[in-house]
């Protein structure tokens, strides 16, 4: 017959799984409560820069490079158009004011000249035999009123010898009449003579004057195209150094055509570029220094362009005081650009860290030093060896400067 069997009490295998898989989750739970989510990164100390945050004057100023310029460049043009015969001076070469650096040639000029010659002879022969011609017209008036005084005075004898008879009762009244007619005639004709040739010598005037401003124009004409002819000299219109000629023989030159440049060498300059960053910062009059052979000479800023390019604004430093002895163009300072005074501030040195957080956070070393944490800090200003803090740092704490590449969302470093 079948025999009961009695149940085991206790726990027993089958019950293994249940009660791990319930441990198992209690761990999880407590571990979501209690435990602590901060994601950590093992970091070896020796690799890591670690620096103290300090309290100092902080010196508002950046470091940027600079390069010697001219203080000024003149662009070389021809000012009249032709092809180039001959190139007096070479690259490189000092230059005085005046002096030709190439001769061109233009053949048409040349032409103009000789029509210009033409024309002014033309016009000369013109205004002289014109000039003629008034003359003998002065003359034959001036005869012609010779003629009417002389035939007045015997119409005026005449008239008073009739007169003389009609009062008389010795000739007769028409006689008389028609003499003093005559004489009245007469005298009208030479007023009318007299007028004609004021008007005359008016007219005479007037034509002679504007045929001889037609004859000055074009004088001036050919002095001005001979003048176009001595242009095909290009000149140049300071005393410096040619840098720069870009022609060749044979080539054809427009007129106004850039042809090179002339660099003065009187006075210097220094050109930089600045990162779009400051360009708020910098304006004309800000004090600069650079170092050059143990000497510090003193710039001030001449000009800022406002043309942004690449991410850069240029900037015009010229020198206060002193210049280096052998000061060239082309030579590259380095320059302390100051754009604010100094003044007390939290300060932290510059390093790798602040390409990845963008001065937003910074790892603190904790007062045991056996790890780092992330702290959410401000950064104000800064130059070329220290960050301003503005906030959520004090002097004295350690904060880890070296880039964090490779920490992530790491939230603390362990210092091994």
């Amino acid at each position: 017959m079948d025999r009961i069997l009695e149940k085991k009490k206790g726990i027993q295998k089958k019950h293994l799984p249940y009660i791990i898989g319930g441990a198992i989750l209690l761990v999880a739970i407590g571990w979501m409560i209690f435990g602590d989510h901060s994601s950590k990164f093992n970091a070896d100390r020796e690799k890591l820069t670690i620096q103290s945050v300090t309290k100092g004057e902080f010196n508002d100023y950046i470091r940027i490079n600079g390069q010697v310029q001219p203080i000024s460049t003149i662009q070389l043009s021809a000012i009249e158009g032709g092809m180039v015969d001959e190139k007096v001076v070479e690259e490189g070469s000092m230059v005085r004011k005046g002096e030709i650096i190439v001769r061109l040639t233009n053949s048409m000029l040349n032409l103009n000249i000789l029509d210009s010659e033409a024309q002014l002879a033309e016009k000369q022969n013109f205004l002289r035999n014109t000039q003629v011609t008034m003359e003998q017209e002065r003359l034959n008036l001036a005869k012609e009123r010779l003629q009417l005084e002389l035939d007045i005075e015997q119409k005026k004898r005449k008239y008073a010898q009739y007169q003389s008879l009609y009062n008389e009762k010795l000739t007769s009244k028409e006689e008389y009449l028609q003499a003093k007619e005559d004489y009245e005639f007469a005298v009208k004709g030479r007023e009318l003579v007299l007028e004609r040739q004021k008007q005359d010598s008016i007219f005479r005037g007037i034509q002679v004057e504007q045929m001889e401003e037609s004859l000055s124009n074009i004088r001036k004409n050919l002095v001005l195209v001979r003048q176009r002819v001595d242009n095909l000299n290009v000149k140049s219109p300071v005393d410096g150094q040619l840098g720069l000629l870009d022609v060749e023989i044979g080539q054809t030159v427009g007129t106004g055509a850039r042809i090179g440049q002339i660099s003065v060498l009187s006075d210097y300059k220094i050109e930089a570029l600045i990162d779009e960053h400051y360009i708020d910062r910098v304006r004309n009059g800000l004090a600069a220094t650079f170092e050059r052979q143990d000497r510090t000479y003193n710039l001030v800023v001449r000009k800022v362009y406002p043309e942004v390019r690449d991410k850069q604004f240029k900037t015009d430093f010229v020198f206060e005081g002193e210049r280096p002895d052998n000061i060239r163009a082309g030579q590259t300072y380095y320059i302390n650009l100051q754009l604010g005074q100094p003044a007390e501030a939290v300060l932290i040195p510059r390093g790798a860290f602040y390409q990845n957080t963008g001065g937003q956070w910074i790892f603190v070393v904790t007062p045991d030093g056996n790890k780092a944490v992330r702290r959410t800090i401000q950064i104000g200003r800064q130059n070329p060896l220290y960050y301003e803090v503005l906030s959520g740092l004090e002097p004295g704490e350690q904060v880890v400067t070296s880039g964090y590449d490779s920490y992530g969302d790491v939230q603390e470093l362990i210092l091994k």
